[in-house]
């Protein structure tokens, strides 16, 4: 019996998802469970999977293409069983909600011995006017993350050996092809300035040709538009600023550095955990507007915005209240990692409580965040800096740090945000408290 292949909801706020690349080829053998394609979702880019047995009979949409979950966008089948009615309910917009262009439809009716095919047909044109394409040359079966790191380090994906299932080209072959690469000439002295090699931030600049550059939008920024538009909405919205004495925190981290790198912590670090303290000492901020009820958790699992390539994810540090600052920073920044190559899993970016959003590391002293719905609250911090300080009859420095926290006032009236704000900037300003 014949499987549709959908495109299947791979993250929990996935609407629609772009096709990249095709893994299996028309006329292949597929088993459940094979990895059929790779879809990018509104978080990252994932693999989808077979539902069925049989042979890859049809692909209904091309690479690139978006589709919405549920669209039809591929037929599984036995080698000889009828599937017109399939592709022609998807391609007339019955089956499924995406209607392909008609050369985007690419079926097979009679399966094709992979090396009777590309002897017959060593061009690579269709055999037998069956419609399979065979023995096209083209690039290799790689993972997004090992084109990535490819196209980074000027590598040929082509000449490299994969040493992934069937052959695809992942991450330690191209790290294996990097270390083992020559290292290019010096450039000649008469070479024109045209041809000496660019500064990397020069390089990975946008080039505009002409007056302007219609980029379309990636599924990550189409949802962080989306979700961005249902919160500054629809959520009434009050903030609340707060300078906080870092001092004894850069301390800290000074200490905790030069102890080794199992205790290499960050400022956001820091200020994470005393989030995740301080929600625990105030639940209700700790909470998720549920429309008709307000949900409050008695667990602690605290956001991270990261920036990325295509946009901003928040992926989640789960029950951060229970955990020690080391094993907070090191959660951190494998999760950070793992977001700027879009290898996040769904659990990994959803269930947050509360967010943290710090652009200090730009310079930015304060800023206002926007709320994650349907958290009740996020916190955005500054930079932290030098300023002199009237103590005792005397200037003296301090580290300080402005945080801005918002509020969703459905949730969180000024009186609770304010509390729990002195909580935060207590626990911060004697970070021994969050030993105890």
């Amino acid at each position: 019996m014949a499987t549709k292949v959908m495109m299947e909801a791979l993250s929990p706020t996935m609407e629609e998802g772009r096709l990249v690349k095709w893994l299996k080829n028309v006329g292949d053998a597929v088993k459940n469970g094979d990895t059929l394609a790779e879809v990018e979702t509104d978080k990252a880019i994932m693999e989808l999977v077979a539902r069925g047995d049989g042979v890859l009979r049809a692909r209904l949409v091309e690479e690139g293409s978006t589709s919405a979950v549920g669209a039809v966008i591929g037929v599984i089948a036995a080698a000889d069983e009828d599937i017109a009615a399939l592709t022609g309910a998807a391609a007339g917009g019955g089956a499924s909600a995406f209607a392909p262009s008609a050369e985007a439809v690419t079926t097979a009716t009679t399966p094709v011995p992979e090396a009777t095919a590309a002897a017959a047909s060593p061009s690579g044109q269709p055999v037998g006017g069956l419609g399979v394409t065979v023995g096209t040359e083209g690039p290799p079966r790689s993972s997004p993350l090992a084109r990535r790191l490819a196209a980074e380090k000027g590598l040929n994906l082509a000449a490299i050996r994969g040493t992934g299932p069937g052959g695809r080209v992942i991450l330690r072959d191209i790290e294996a092809a990097a270390s083992a690469a020559p290292v290019p000439a010096a450039a000649p002295a008469t070479a024109s300035a045209s041809s000496v090699a660019k500064p990397t931030a020069v390089a990975t600049a946008m080039q505009i040709d002409g007056a302007y550059k219609d980029v379309a939008l990636t599924q990550m920024r189409k949802t962080i538009a989306r979700r961005l538009g249902e919160s500054i909405g629809p959520v009434p919205t009050f903030y609340l600023t707060s300078e906080i004495d870092m001092t004894n925190v850069a301390k800290l981290r000074e200490q905790m550095v030069a102890a080794g790198d199992a205790f290499k912590v960050s400022v956001n670090d820091i200020v994470i955990k005393a989030v995740a303290i301080a929600l625990t000492r105030h639940p209700e901020c700790n909470a998720h507007w549920m429309g008709d009820s307000i949900r409050y958790f008695s667990a602690a699992h605290v956001g991270m915005a990261v920036a990325t390539d295509d946009g901003l994810i928040v992926p989640v540090i789960r029950d951060a209240h229970l955990k020690g600052l080391g094993a907070i920073g090191t959660e951190a920044r494998e999760l950070a990692r793992r977001a700027r190559e879009r290898k996040l899993q769904p659990a990994e970016f959803t269930g947050g409580t509360f967010s943290v959003s710090n652009l200090g590391m730009f310079g930015i002293d304060q800023f206002t965040a926007i709320i994650n719905p349907p958290e009740a609250a996020i916190l955005a911090v500054g930079g932290t800096e030098t300023k002199p300080v009237w103590e005792h009859g005397q200037f003296v420095p301090r580290q300080r740090m402005r945080v801005t926290m918002s509020c969703d006032h459905r949730i969180i009236d000024g009186a609770v945000g304010a509390r729990f704000l002195q909580t935060v900037k207590q626990l911060l300003e004697s970070p021994l408290m969050m030993l105890y």
